[in-house]
């Protein structure tokens, strides 16, 4: 199918020109919300100069936030739940920016609360409305055939073949139109396509096509090595107006999802970058020290009869703490409720055996992960261990930096260098902060890890995790955790 793009409207051929039209759109319902919400309230159009001001912040912090929350990708306008998600996300942080701005200038008393909440919810209901008149454009668009980009390939070879092979298993919705090969090399045996595709022709008459406005996108599908001739296409390519790009190398195909960077002019594939840095750092570390700080406020009363429950149960104290492998694979110590019976010489006799396998630091080395029926664990810590109440004090660690509410598990040193010797990519874990909960502990591998597969599972969506953080996908892990992930069989 080829379109012919110079009728279509500049919006629906550009997704570019698009998402700059939304993110306009997002800075003036802004606006237009906080002046209706005031003339609503006040009877008056024209806003004072602190109520202006205000407004002017908030669009300047939502600009950023959206975009940081990954509002703006083009691939997400036809996802109306994930939108929402990232919109709620997003106007929740300006909310609080804003109040949090209102409280440390001490001018709360100079707004009407009336107006802000009005001018809030009026806010992200349009929000919410005008991706909804989005997706219905954009669905009606793609009907006609518009917001169609078409591709043209050059090169009829592996590399060709590969591309096409890729592009077909991932292309999630038809606004890509392979219109068709072209190659410059003489064959012995012409032939006519090239896995399903139609080959038509050589660069003469790919520019040919460019010139009629058939073609928005060229890509080379040629090695790299072959320098002389990927630089005489480029050449030829230079004289029509179309974006051109150069397929990967074969390494390329293993690096999915993965972007170029600038560096001293120079383009560079990027392999992996620092999990959580930059902004994400700081919206990170704000809504652990911030969630940690309020839970730790509202859970004290609980803490403190436990506290005493543990007292009155056996002897020992009231917590342990014990060596484990933090952010960077460096050592941290974390604090827990005592659910085992603590060793203090004589006491292993007095209670057959059952040492509390964590409360002797130095015991790190010969640690045994409890098991089902563990004779160690002490009446009130089975229902501790089984209610995950003994791991509350770790909010501490998380207000004094060492670890996060949510991240992967962070396990004992000894435990810690076993795994890695099981699976290769175990380490990888590290590389944020270990959590209190997890992706991985809501989808049930929390507790022993007595096989091979349990603990390449839990690896599998620690990583995914920390590939895919937003604090959208925290807060989902955090209310899971509230509903599904205290009460858990495997937590004995």
């Amino acid at each position: 199918m080829t379109i012919n793009v110079t009728s279509v409207p500049t919006a629906a051929r550009s997704p570019a020109v698009l998402l700059g039209l939304v993110r306009f759109a997002d800075c003036a319902l802004i606006v237009l919300t906080a002046v209706i919400s005031y003339w609503s309230h006040h009877g008056v159009l024209e806003l004072p100069g602190r109520y202006l001001l205000a407004v002017v912040i908030c669009v300047l912090i939502a600009f950023q936030v959206f975009h940081l929350v990954g509002l703006y990708k083009f691939s997400i306008l036809h996802r109306l739940p994930t939108q929402i998600g990232k919109l709620a996300t997003g106007w929740l942080i300006v909310g609080l920016s804003l109040i949090a701005l209102i409280f440390f200038t001490k001018t709360a008393d100079d707004f009407s609360r009336l107006w802000a909440a009005l001018w809030l919810a009026s806010a992200f209901v349009c929000f919410v409305l005008l991706r909804i008149i989005l997706l219905l454009r954009l669905r009606s668009w793609r009907r006609q055939g518009k917001l169609v980009s078409n591709i043209a390939i050059i090169g009829a070879g592996e590399y060709g073949s590969r591309l096409l092979e890729h592009l077909k298993a991932n292309m999630q919705d038809n606004s890509l139109n392979i219109v068709g090969v072209f190659d410059d090399r003489d064959t012995r045996v012409p032939r006519q396509e090239l896995d399903g595709w139609p080959i038509l022709g050589n660069t003469d008459d790919l520019v040919a096509r460019c010139r009629r406005d058939e073609i928005d996108l060229v890509i080379i599908a040629l090695p790299w090595s072959a320098e002389t001739r990927l630089v005489a296409i480029m050449n030829k390519i230079r004289q029509v107006p179309v974006d051109l790009q150069l397929a990967p190398e074969r390494v390329g195909f293993h690096l999915f999802g993965r972007q170029f960077t600038n560096l001293a002019g120079l383009p560079m594939l990027t392999v992996f970058e620092r999990p959580l840095s930059g902004w994400k750092f700081l919206v990170k570390t704000v809504e652990d020290r911030l969630l940690s700080l309020i839970i730790l406020i509202l859970i004290w009363p609980l803490l403190a009869f436990i506290a005493i429950a543990i007292k009155i149960d056996s002897p020992g104290p009231v917590l342990f703490r014990q060596k484990r492998f933090g952010f960077n694979n460096n050592v941290i110590t974390v604090w827990k409720f005592r659910t085992m019976y603590h060793h203090d010489g004589n006491s292993a006799v007095q209670h057959g055996g059952a040492i509390d396998d964590t409360a002797d630091e130095a015991a790190d080395e010969a640690v045994a992960q409890a098991s089902r029926g563990d004779a160690r664990v002490t009446r009130l810590g089975r229902l501790l261990r089984r209610s995950s109440l003994d791991e509350l004090p770790q909010f501490f660690n998380v207000l004094q930096g060492a670890m996060s509410i949510v991240g992967p598990r962070p396990h004992a040193v000894a435990h810690n260098t076993e795994f890695a010797q099981s699976v290769t990519a175990y380490y990888a874990r590290h590389r944020v902060k270990p959590g209190i909960t997890g992706w991985a502990q809501i989808h049930g591998y929390r507790g022993q890890t007595d096989t091979k597969d349990k603990l390449e599972n839990r690896v599998k969506y620690d990583l995914y995790y920390i590939d895919n953080w937003s604090l959208l996908l925290d807060l989902k892990i955090i209310l899971a955790t509230i509903f599904v992930g205290f009460i858990n069989e495997n937590a004995y």
